[in-house]
């Protein structure tokens, strides 16, 4: 999906959601920059049953900013989506002008992860393979302590999947397969960064605190914050 003119912003979505879950958290910045939120490979409305990696999926980022004709762009994400974007600037540096990571959860090979997320991956994975035999609707229980009107969305987004895929996004996630060796790697990121905490047990506010001690130029900003689409428009600059 593809809003609004100026300075392009690349938002990614996290797993078992698609565009639509990325524009929604961002939308308001499509009335001063152009607002890119596309499916993941094996999302939404790309279909992959293939095997993914980080290295992989930061690359496809890559590769849409070539087909639409881009050098550099700010590109950001939430949780899934934020492990691809810092991937991305790992791999891409040269076409990053900055970084955004909302509710990041990997802190790297060399540290295990939180339990809590381990934990909801590996049922991520199990309902993702109860798809290829039930169908999509094996993923409806995961989606029942969403509060009514984010439930509605996911839903209507949950719908229009295609259970090959969903099963080789959420086995990939249970692999615990990490976007960064270590989190000395940040420094090597120099464009500026922003960091916004996870706000539930599975996206570890600890993770956060990590990153923003090993990157040069970081800002945090809470999610919880009333002007934090002003902030992250601001971050993004002209």
């Amino acid at each position: 999906m593809e809003v609004g003119d100026g300075p392009p912003v690349v938002f990614l979505h996290g797993g078992l959601a698609d565009h639509r879950a990325a524009f929604f958290r961002l939308a308001p910045l499509a009335a001063t920059h152009r607002l890119i939120t596309p499916d993941l490979r094996g999302s939404g409305r790309s279909h992959d049953p293939g095997q993914l990696s980080w290295d992989r999926l930061a690359d496809d980022v890559a590769a849409l900013l070539s087909h639409l004709g881009l050098e550099r762009a700010v590109i950001g994400g939430v949780s899934m989506g934020s492990a691809v974007a810092l991937r991305f600037a790992l791999r891409h540096p040269r076409r990053l002008k900055a970084l955004i990571m909302m509710s990041p959860l990997y802190p790297g090979a060399d540290r295990a992860m939180d339990e809590p997320s381990s934990a909801a991956m590996r049922v991520m994975a199990e309902a993702g393979e109860r798809t290829l035999r039930d169908g999509i609707g094996a993923l409806l229980p995961l989606l029942e302590a969403l509060p009514p009107p984010i439930r509605a969305r996911a839903v209507e987004m949950a719908q229009s999947f295609d259970p090959a895929s969903v099963a080789a996004t959420t086995r990939f996630l249970a692999t615990g397969a990490q976007p960064l060796s270590t989190a000395g790697e940040l420094e090597a990121i120099t464009v500026p960064v922003m960091v916004l905490p996870g706000i539930d047990p599975q996206h570890p506010r600890e993770v956060a605190e990590l990153y923003t001690r090993n990157l040069a130029h970081s800002v945090v900003v809470e999610q919880t914050a009333g002007d934090v689409v002003e902030r992250i428009r601001a971050f993004c600059g002209g």
